[in-house]
């Protein structure tokens, strides 16, 4: 797949800068200086397009690409259940697949949320979660991120996230909206 289009933006890295390469899921140094093209900003994650090869940063590293890195999440200190667990679901519409720009929930790969109380107010929450494809070199990358914006919920101090393929994921899965973004309705 070609990452490149005439929508992209052209960028040249500010800093030596972490990136994944998509679909492989390795991970990789990309050097201050190196050109390239922004493809997909979403959900705080950028996927660029570098020398023929499509690469992931996270949003954390978004001022090397000269952009700004995603706001704190914040919660009211009287957050009830109900308002964190809204605010998880609000999270995991911010993960992509990086080749894709359709959140898991949209794709129906969230199978699965619960929440528990923790010690000390905190709270953890569970997560089963599948791909569109079992050998998805980017299962570990979304895994990851998954349990990296939960965490970032005031108050949530563990994300549990299981990787599951039972049952195997399909199209009729997606969420309408998911299908007419990628012509399967």
């Amino acid at each position: 797949m070609s990452g490149f289009s005439l929508s992209s933006e052209p960028f040249t890295l500010e800093r030596d800068c972490a990136a994944v390469m998509v679909p492989q899921g390795e991970s990789v140094m990309l050097p201050a200086g190196q050109i390239g093209y922004i493809t997909q900003a979403l959900g705080g994650s950028f996927t660029v397009y570098v020398e023929g090869n499509l690469f992931r940063i996270a949003g954390h590293d978004a001022d090397a690409l000269g952009k700004e890195p995603p706001p704190p999440i914040e919660l009211a200190a009287d957050a009830s259940d109900e308002d964190v667990e809204k605010l998880v679901w609000q999270q995991l519409r911010t993960v992509f697949d990086p080749e894709i720009p359709i959140n898991v929930v949209e794709l129906g790969l969230v199978y699965d949320v619960s929440i528990e109380a923790g010690d000390n107010d905190s709270r953890k929450v569970y997560v089963k979660l599948t791909l569109t494809a079992p050998g998805c070199g980017m299962g570990d990358i979304l895994v990851d991120d998954v349990r990296t914006k939960l965490e970032l919920i005031p108050t949530v101090g563990e994300a549990d996230v299981d990787l599951v393929f039972d049952p195997p994921w399909n199209h009729s899965m997606m969420s309408d909206a998911a299908k007419l973004e990628t012509g399967m309705l």
